[in-house]
């Protein structure tokens, strides 16, 4: 596992110890990157269920102001940090230990606006629905933003969750990426 292209493209990065953490493929991270734009003017990510941080440290690379990488586990915030110590930005990066509710309240407490969302958490436990719901509801998404979505390719989402659409839909093998953009 490494970061792709950009300005950090080449380092490797730790995975998750333990095996409770699926880690995004590089193959499926560069598919995200190709299908939103593979280089980026500033903004900011938001990673919901982080894992070791891989995607959310690729949107650095490629040009991204700041990432928010959140993940419950204290395995993968670990992880998150450790890795953060390869980027010479550390202040590029704010980490964030909670469940994805309890996190997307404090994160409108604190007015962030995102240009984008990555939402991959455990497929057994999705609620991605409401997820994107809540996002939408605290305003955390900017007018242009994009919600991104991997999940297995069992799980079928609405083409609409209120007032976002699904613009591309894409199947890589056991995943699928969906991409969101307000109406």
């Amino acid at each position: 596992m490494r970061i792709i292209a950009g300005k950090y493209g080449g380092i490797r990065l730790n995975p998750v110890k333990g095996d409770q953490t699926r880690p995004t493929t590089d193959k499926v991270k560069e598919a995200i990157f190709s299908m939103v734009g593979p280089y980026f003017s500033g903004g900011v990510f938001l990673d919901l269920f982080a894992g070791s941080g891989a995607v959310g440290l690729e949107s650095v690379s490629r040009g991204m102001d700041e990432a928010v990488l959140v993940d419950r586990s204290s395995k993968a915030i670990k992880a998150i940090k450790d890795n953060i110590l390869k980027i010479k930005t550390p202040d590029a990066f704010k980490v964030i230990k909670g469940t994805a509710s309890q996190v997307l309240d404090r994160l409108s407490a604190q007015q962030y606006n995102f240009q984008m969302v990555f939402l991959d958490p455990p497929y057994k436990e999705q609620k991605i629905v409401e997820n994107i719901k809540q996002i939408v509801k605290l305003n955390l998404l900017k007018t242009d933003g994009l919600i991104i979505c991997e999940v297995d390719n069992n799980t079928v989402l609405p083409d609409n969750i209120g007032n976002l659409e699904s613009i591309k839909k894409k199947n890589y093998g056991l995943t699928n990426l969906l991409i969101y953009q307000l109406k």
